[in-house]
């Protein structure tokens, strides 16, 4: 009977252990097929972004602003910024630049964050340096100075060159200096001022030195040391003078001029009508009406009327485009204000995205964690009970050898030695001798087909209700008579295998019991349906048993157990030193 249980666990385990490995492999495998289809790069499209970047690149480099911003979208489309960050990066760099050269700002901005997440997948930091340069310029334009600081900050940390590092620094101070805040700005412009020829270009070398010493003697004009200020101030100009290197001459001139303007007037004049020509000759408005305005500061008379008129004339021109820009910037700024607000939205947006793929992540690697303990589970389990039911069937077995050993020493080695005995010691040619022998024989005979039977298969097909009547009828005797009740209306053929077998075991353990204990000599076994469960009541006119710590001896303990393996109940009756009652019931 065990040996059919373990053999059902067993089974019903393997077929378990199967689909589970299945469903896993089929799981890790379309991950595996999705994460291959992820990563597949756009190899399609590499000579075609090489070829519109350098298109885009002489749009670029020949200002032509529109047909290179054009181009450069082009190749932003083209671009997986997954697989391709480089390409993409600078594609949407290249495009902020040019809005920023057109004086949109807000337009820049957009553009540059867009490079910002792929940032950390591009190991040279020149394409973080260029990114973080332009969002401080369009910050410092948008009066926005604590932004811009962090972000020329950002970019002064960066393993660039000592170039960039100068450039950042320059766009630094022109924020300090926005903010009155001289003195931070003096310590920066003297680090810059101390490394010279940064650049492989000699032009910007000088151009970039006028800058930093011109703008550093302001800040000591403005922090009280005029010694200091006077010296940059000049030897800025020297530099400025040199041919090719006349860019921020007119500046140079103003700052003198202003410089003089109390201590010799002269030389104040002298040096803001340098500056006015100079501004006249590039054409600078703006520098025409700040040197007109030291001009009128430093003459008198008809030149002072000149210069006044002179001086209202253009900033009424100023004036006349400053109302048109206004307009456009009242415009702008609204744009610019909807636009972040759009933009806040979308980085909200595609923050939470990225939330909701990190739970993702985390669940797909929960379910493999669940999947492997349940996979391991079911192989500690199989192995465990493959091993239980092993043991079990061993111990069915021996403890079935030491019964049949005790069966056959009990009830036959006594018979056979004494059947010997008689052969030896009588005259075997005496018919009433030979009569007993053959009776004896007989009887052996038949003990042995019994033990036979009681361990060999049982037929649970069709022939099974016939096995059954022919073992109640081997109990039979002239001394027994044995009663059966209800048992040809079961429907055989729909109870499992498993329970016919345990069943025909116990109705065996019973009888044999009765005919070795019991000494009855009328034996009564009913069997019906009821609540789906199939009754079985036997009861017999025997000796009976005294109490009912005897009920688990004399063989009644193996129809306990076998009863239970097929979820069934037993019940002893209230039995008496006179008759002997047990019913048990198992479902269908």
């Amino acid at each position: 009977m065990k040996k059919l249980y373990s053999f059902s666990k067993k089974t019903l385990l393997k077929y378990l252990l199967i689909i589970i490995t299945l469903l896993l492999i089929a799981v890790l495998f379309v991950r595996f097929c999705e994460r291959k289809t992820a990563i597949k790069p756009k190899t399609e499209h590499t000579e075609e972004i090489k070829r519109l970047t350098d298109v885009a690149d002489i749009y670029f480099d020949t200002d032509k602003k529109d047909s290179a911003i054009y181009v450069f979208n082009k190749v932003k489309v083209l671009c997986d910024p997954k697989t391709n960050p480089i390409d993409y990066v600078y594609a949407v760099t290249c495009i902020a630049e040019l809005h920023q050269k057109n004086c949109d700002y807000i337009a820049s901005e957009a553009s540059a964050t867009e490079a910002l997440p792929y940032l950390k997948d591009i190991k040279n930091p020149r394409y973080s340096w260029i990114v973080y340069n332009i969002l401080g310029i369009n910050y410092t334009h948008s009066y926005d100075n604590k932004n811009a600081i962090l972000c020329f900050k950002k970019a002064i940390k960066l393993k660039t060159s000592v170039w960039r590092k100068s450039l950042a620094i320059n766009n630094l101070v022109v924020v300090y200096m926005e903010q009155h805040k001289y003195k931070e700005a003096a310590i920066l412009l003297n680090i810059l001022a101390s490394q010279k020829n940064i650049s492989s270009y000699d032009a910007a070398n000088n151009n970039d030195h006028a800058y930093i010493i011109d703008n550093l003697g302001y800040c000591y004009y403005k922090l009280g040391n005029s010694e200091k200020a006077l010296e940059c101030y000049y030897e800025g100009l020297k530099i400025r003078l040199q041919p090719k290197n006349d860019d921020g001459l007119s500046t140079s001139y103003k700052h003198l001029s202003v410089f003089f303007q109390k201590t010799n007037p002269g030389l104040a004049k002298e040096y803001a009508k340098k500056a006015f020509d100079h501004a006249s000759e590039i054409n600078n408005i703006v520098e025409r009406i700040s040197s007109l305005s030291l001009l009128v500061n430093n003459t008198e008379g008809n030149e002072l009327k000149k210069y006044s008129l002179h001086y209202i004339h253009l900033v009424d021109s100023l004036n006349l485009a400053n109302k048109k820009i206004k307009n456009q910037f009242s415009n702008i700024k609204y744009n610019f204000n909807k636009d972040r607000a759009e933009n806040l939205q979308l980085k909200a947006l595609k923050i939470e995205n990225n939330l909701q793929l990190e739970r993702q992540k985390s669940r797909i690697i929960i379910s493999y964690v669940i999947i492997a303990f349940v996979l391991g589970l079911i192989l500690f389990l199989y192995f465990h009970l493959t091993l239980k039911g092993e043991k079990e069937k061993n111990d069915a077995i021996f403890s079935s050898e030491i019964r049949i050993s005790k069966k056959l020493h009990d009830e036959l080695a006594n018979d056979v030695y004494q059947t010997i005995a008689f052969a030896e010691t009588k005259d075997l040619e005496n018919d009433e001798n030979k009569e007993k022998l053959l009776n004896n024989l007989d009887n052996i005979y038949f003990r042995t087909r019994n033990i036979s039977k009681e361990n060999s298969d049982i037929s649970t097909d069709k022939n099974y209700p016939l096995a059954v009547k022919e073992m109640i009828s081997g109990h039979k005797s002239p001394e027994i008579n044995i009663l059966i009740n209800g048992f040809d209306t079961i429907r055989w053929d729909e109870i499992e295998r498993n329970k016919k077998i345990i069943l025909y075991r116990v109705l065996q353990e019973l009888f044999v019991n009765m005919k070795k204990h019991s000494e009855a000599s009328l034996v009564s076994i009913s069997f019906n349906i009821k609540n789906k469960n199939l009754q079985v009541i036997y009861s017999d006119n025997g000796t009976g048993i005294k109490n009912n710590s005897l009920i688990l001896k004399n063989g009644l303990q193996n129809v306990e157990s076998r009863i239970k393996t097929i979820n069934g109940t037993i019940n002893f009756g209230n039995n008496s030193q006179k008759g002997f009652k047990i019913s048990f019931t198992f479902p269908l």
